[in-house]
């Protein structure tokens, strides 16, 4: 039996969601019938469904999800009449009505299983919904209830047209791990190899067409209410995920394919596919042994070091997005395992390759130019960059998006935003509206919102695993370099070509690390600075005159190593002074601590 969900909402807005519910689900119920009538071959499975049992249940999870969306309608609609959109109070409400929302779709995700848990775990990975719902979301990711042993069995049997008995000498009847659209069992082979049996649940084909009409109708009537919340941009991108993950041989392609991409590198492990015992809805793999990428206690159990795990994973990632175009596009822990098996002391090892996105070439090299446009703060090529993204304007927030910092930012990478950049960009985004941020997504291509929500996931592990900012940003950095240069190398079968692609690919490398290093300096150069200044209003001594000029002499010598490396147009030193600066600083210590060992003025209190 449905249970309904009350809302506080005035007699009329109680009205008005009962005419809107009704609407809604007649309208869906008769766009579901007629879909069923012109496609009469994919209605059902003779095997495992019942049609009108099925077409009953597909109505009442509609109906579920019809009137929870309803009312967070009704929610918005009436807690915000009145109020206007500049007041802090309208800020406040808005926010304690994306919570109330969150919680009746999070109830509605656990209510109705299958894709919704799946679409509740995708929202979830996106960082450009309200933090009210992702956050909300995040705690689908491990919550999934197990099928029945007995409807396992028969897929199975109709998948591999052989029972248990015949393939297996054993077979675990309680799953190893139970996700949204399937379970996982270990098994043994009549061969004695131990192996990992993945089975989807049935009626999931079925199930998909019905709820991802719901879900589509459901983005276009909040669209209609609210035209600054569009969100069908993300029902199609999980329509398209999720029709991919259900092929469990697509899954294997993909699995094999990154294992080919992947093959000298020792760290990660992908399982080997049993393709005599694999289907479109059971995967047959090598068991692999090891724990969540993202569990701190096995790791330092093992005496794994969490920042090397983090260094290992990104520099994967980043190879697939800027190196191969080839994008593994669910990321999160479940996914990934950490081994205690391997030449550095552990392994990755990468499970679930069902939803994958093969990069377009083109997308792939803007994108590397847009990653190493924001390490060198190039903001005339990101504006251009995003000109060709289509998104105008909203290109001056990839930096922002990315690297945390803005894009006129003197901050260095890795180290975020000052406390004037911080207030000013607070400011600036007081002026944004869920309309831009609405427009901004819509005009984005497909790859930006896989490598989006890739990168979103990736980023939750990194922090998980107490690693710095700074770990993710050089392995993108050199990763982009890469695949700026080694692609046209790939295609060629000159030995000599291959290896002076290489030598310049790690010359352009080099310069970027010591650019970066550079701009570390100087950005930290700067807050030493203060400090000083700050000493000597205080009633310290004057800088002494020698520190100075062996400053210059340093700062000058530095600069011409800087403009030897760089090319004039990648310059972001304007001037000497922030170097003199520095090494005055330094100088003026050593100077200090000569003519005084016991000198209380120590490094850490600059």
């Amino acid at each position: 039996m449905t249970r309904l969900l009350k809302f506080g909402a005035k007699a009329r807005g109680g009205r008005v969601a009962a005419r809107t519910s009704l609407y809604l689900i007649a309208s869906t119920g008769f766009v579901t019938l007629t879909y069923q009538t012109l496609n009469p071959e994919n209605s059902h499975n003779s095997h495992t469904l019942n049609f009108p049992f099925n077409l009953l249940n597909g109505v009442v999870r509609s109906s579920r999800a019809l009137f929870t969306i309803t009312s967070c309608v009704v929610d918005y609609k009436y807690s915000l009449h009145g109020l206007s959109v500049d007041s802090n109070e309208y800020g406040l409400t808005l926010s304690e009505i994306h919570l109330r929302s969150a919680k009746r779709i999070l109830k509605l995700c656990h209510s109705n299983k299958g894709l919704y848990v799946k679409a509740g775990q995708f929202v979830a990975a996106m960082r450009q919904v309200p933090k009210e719902y992702s956050s909300t979301m995040s705690s689908l990711q491990d919550q999934a209830v197990p099928c029945d042993f007995k409807a396992i069995k028969d897929v199975i049997f109709r998948s591999l047209g052989k029972d248990l008995s015949e393939i297996f000498i054993s077979f675990d009847e309680q799953p190893v791990a139970a996700a949204s659209i399937a379970q996982v069992h270990h098994a043994l082979l009549k061969d004695d190899q131990e192996v990992a049996v993945k089975v989807q649940y049935p009626g999931l084909d079925y199930q998909m067409k019905f709820d991802i009409a719901t879900m589509d109708f459901l983005s276009k009537s909040v669209a209609w209410f609210f035209p600054e919340y569009r969100f069908n941009w993300m029902v199609s991108e999980f329509a398209k995920s999720i029709a991919s993950e259900l092929d469990f041989i697509q899954e294997a392609n993909n699995s094999e394919r990154t294992a080919q991409n992947f093959k000298n590198h020792s760290v990660l492990r992908i399982p080997r596919v049993f393709w005599d015992f694999t289907s479109s809805q059971v995967l047959t793999m090598q068991f692999c042994e090891g724990q969540k990428v993202d569990d701190l206690d096995y790791l330092r159990r093992m005496g794994i070091s969490p920042l090397e795990v983090a260094k290992a994973l990104v520099e994967v990632f980043a190879e697939m997005i800027f190196v191969y175009g080839y994008v593994h596009g669910d990321p999160h822990p479940g996914n990934i395992f950490v081994s205690p098996e391997g030449p550095g002391g552990f392994s990755l090892v990468l499970l679930d390759h069902g939803i994958y996105r093969q990069l377009d070439e083109g997308f792939r090299q803007s994108y590397c130019q847009l990653w190493k446009a924001m390490v060198l703060m190039d903001s005339k090529k990101i504006q251009q960059l995003g000109e060709n993204f289509g998104v105008g304007k909203y290109s001056r927030y990839f930096p922002v998006i990315f690297t945390g910092r803005t894009v006129n930012s003197k901050s260095a990478l890795g180290r975020g935003m000052s406390p004037e950049e911080r207030k000013y960009l607070k400011q600036e985004l007081k002026s944004l509206k869920m309309e831009d941020i609405s427009s901004f997504m819509e005009s984005l291509p497909p790859d930006f919102l896989t490598v989006l929500r890739t990168d979103g996931l990736l980023r939750s592990l990194v922090s998980k695993l107490e690693a710095p900012l700074r770990v993710r940003l050089m392995a993108y950095a050199k990763c982009a370099l890469r695949g700026l240069y080694s692609r046209a190398s790939s295609e060629s079968d000159s030995v000599v070509i291959v290896a002076l692609s290489r030598f310049e690919m790690g010359i352009k490398y080099i310069q970027l690390r010591l650019l970066l290093e550079i701009m570390d300096l100087v950005s930290y150069m700067d807050s030493v600075r203060r400090s000083l200044k700050t000493r000597e209003t205080a009633g310290y001594n004057t800088i002494n005159m020698n520190a100075v000029k062996k400053a210059n002499e340093l700062t000058e010598l530095l600069i011409d190593i800087f403009s030897a490396l760089v090319p004039p147009s990648q310059h972001r030193v304007q001037d000497s002074s922030a170097l003199q600066s520095f090494f005055t600083v330094c100088f003026c210590f050593a100077l200090r601590v000569s003519d005084n060992p016991f000198s209380p003025w120590s490094y850490s209190q600059i």
